[in-house]
């Protein structure tokens, strides 16, 4: 089954190479650096991590070793959104995957993984906590997986910025399925994280490790602290033309924003994880095919997605650390080209970082009257609720038990990353419905009210099993089949469902608590402080991190981020605010004078690119004919267009 044997084999074999299914897959000619070192790794059964940049091509290197593989690739994700966003890929390319998640019910969870082992399936997307359930474990010798791959796999680490405990199960694997290789994915881990990555996957003797560079050579890195963030937005984009991002803490920010870029002729809407399923595609979709120029939003947008021609990603608001600054920065300019990544800040917002230290790492005693809250709040009995799923209005709770939106949130975290619970504000439960009553008993009600006879007959031909188990059910493809609105077959289920004839459990797009243990009684509480307080120092000093960054007035940008994650041979970019500011201050007057007046004079005429720029200002280094650009720009005497080009202002 090596592939390396292509050329040796007879015509007849179909065996491929891994640049012929790269383009009968994915369309590119030639990979991109590192990944075609990682896919022989792999193929090569060798435990790997990688460590790519955000939009460096990360789902490749596993995915087409394991299409030249026979069996299943077995893909560990921890955001839903991003795991159907990849299924769906995958479909449109051909490739037939499956997905199990929180929130599907018991049979099509069952009804997935019987597909999977018995099926013509490459891929099961899973996200970590349903490893070790019961079901899963039971179907895990029969999906015999070639390959298992962990995305986001700085989730393992306790001392990374995103810990999972349920990504701790992913070894627990190992002894299930003897001799799978790992390969982990990540785009931002410091070198403490990559080692614990590889500790907590118990990566075999000889693994490999690859890393490409962490710096962008298209992408500017500025940091602005003005008198109005909100005018400092508006030049920037007004500057910068073309497809951009506005992130925001809050969901509340993000519709402020947005109604003041359109007030000011700016295309621009709202996105954030408390919005309905179809209105997030419809801006998402929007955005993407650039009918949308800008989508303003919280750190809930971004994952997943593959949009090359970002011309500008602002930070509105001071990300919690390098990490994920870094990710949500580099959604600008994957396609090579010049992008902008600003951060506008105020001082107080550095204080804030450190505060919110206190309230997101909670003592033991105030994380249990948390945990004892939350469990009340839901309405859980002690000793159960293990594998249930719960809608959560966070901001009702706090209401509910006097805690303020900061203890809420972050208290429910805390209990997520203690392995008690898990939370996910991007949820889609599908609705559910399963007969309370047996079949004569329901033939009776049929004969009392005759006018929901056809919707319950509808019922039992549309779904096998239903008096058995919970069904998934699709009201709209329900309704089409009884040929009567939506809004009738709906209120015609609720009213079978307070007659207790069935259980119906509508679709929900709230965000969901999922108890991953049963509820403790409160005399059996118990966590380890210790690791909380290890947690929280860490976590300080990623916070110190994210603080010296903003503070920065002559480093390069680029070479401090580079250096954060262990990559201490970059250069200085020569294209952040700092670089620029230091060299125009090196350039003699003269020099740089005469450069930006032949530049303006070029631009009278008509916009160029600045490719066009650098060839007509030749004899000139072009070194310094960026420098001079990229200064001319910063003082808005030039602008970029959405074409790449550049105008005088």
């Amino acid at each position: 089954k090596n592939y390396r044997l292509h050329k040796l084999l007879p015509s007849i074999f179909t065996v491929m190479l891994p640049e012929q299914v790269l383009k009968k897959y994915y369309g590119y000619d030639n990979f991109r650096p590192l990944q075609l070192e990682i896919i022989e790794a792999v193929l090569a059964k060798k435990d790997t991590l990688a460590l790519l940049p955000t939009g460096g091509g990360k789902s490749i290197c596993f995915q087409i070793p394991a299409l030249l593989n026979e069996g299943l690739c077995l893909v560990v994700s921890p955001l839903i959104a991003l795991i159907k966003d990849q299924v769906q890929s995958m479909k449109k390319k051909g490739i037939a995957a499956l997905a199990i998640y929180a929130g599907m019910s018991y049979a099509d969870v069952r009804k997935t993984l019987q597909n999977a082992a018995f099926g013509n399936y490459k891929f099961l997307y899973v996200s970590p906590e349903r490893l070790q359930t019961a079901l899963f474990l039971e179907y895990l010798p029969a999906l015999k997986p070639s390959l298992i791959a962990v995305d986001e796999a700085h989730c393992i680490s306790q001392w990374g910025y995103d810990f999972r405990p349920a990504y701790l199960n992913i070894a627990l694997l190992r002894a299930e399925i003897e001799d799978v290789p790992i390969i982990a994915l990540t785009a931002s881990a410091t070198p403490a994280v990559q080692d614990d990555i590889c500790t907590n996957l118990q990566f075999a003797q000889g693994y490999n490790r690859f890393q490409q560079s962490f710096v962008r050579p298209n992408l500017s890195y500025s940091i602005f602290s003005p008198s109005s963030k909100e005018n400092k937005l508006l030049a920037v984009l007004n500057n910068v033309q073309g497809s951009a991002i506005v992130y925001c803490k809050s969901r509340r920010q993000t519709l402020k924003i947005a109604d003041l870029l359109r007030s000011k002729g700016i295309d621009a809407d709202y996105y954030h994880a408390g919005l309905l399923v179809d209105a997030r595609s419809a801006k998402q979709d929007a955005w993407i095919k650039n009918t949308l120029r800008v989508i303003v939003c919280t750190n809930a947008f971004g994952m997943g997605i593959d949009k090359p021609d970002v011309r500008a990603v602002v930070h509105f608001d001071v990300p919690d650390c390098v990490e994920n600054y870094y990710q949500e920065a580099g959604r600008a300019g994957r396609d090579g080209k010049r992008a902008y990544a600003v951060l506008l800040h105020t001082d107080k917002e550095i204080d804030d970082i450190l505060y919110k230290l206190q309230i997101r790492y909670p003592s033991t005693e105030s994380l249990k009257n948390i945990y004892l809250s939350l469990m009340n709040y839901l309405q859980v009995p002690a000793g159960s609720g293990e594998g249930q799923s719960y809608d959560m209005d966070v901001a009702l709770f706090a209401k509910a038990f006097k805690l303020n939106i900061l203890q809420a949130t972050y208290g429910i975290q805390a209990l997520a990353q203690e392995g008690l619970i898990s939370f996910t504000e991007m949820m889609f439960k599908q609705s559910t419905l399963v007969f309370c009553i047996n079949k004569n008993d329901l033939q009776e009600y049929i004969t009392q009210l005759p006018e929901l006879a056809e919707t319950i007959k509808g019922l039992l031909r549309s779904y096998e099993g239903i008096f058995d188990y919970p069904c998934s059910i699709y009201e709209s493809s329900l309704a089409q089949f009884l040929k009567i609105p939506i809004p009738l077959l709906m209120q015609q289920l609720q009213q079978l469902h307070s007659s207790q004839v069935i259980q119906y459990s509508p679709a929900s797009d709230k965000p969901q608590v999922y108890l991953l243990k049963n509820r403790m009684y409160t005399d059996d509480f118990v966590i380890d402080a210790k690791a909380i307080a290890k947690r929280k120092g860490v976590a300080a000093e990623r916070a110190n991190s994210m603080a010296t960054y903003l503070k920065l007035n002559t480093q390069c940008r680029s070479k401090y981020i580079a250096q954060y994650f262990g990559d201490s041979t970059v250069p200085n970019c020569n294209i952040c605010d700092n670089c620029i500011n230091n060299t125009s201050a090196k350039l003699p007057d003269a020099e740089f004078n005469a450069c930006a007046k032949a530049i303006i004079n070029i631009l009278k005429n008509k916009a160029e690119t600045v490719e066009q720029i650098l060839q007509l200002m030749k004899p000139i280094r072009q070194r310094s004919v960026w420098q001079v650009i990229n200064f001319l720009q910063a003082e808005q005497i030039i602008a970029v267009d959405d074409k790449n080009r550049i105008t005088l202002k």
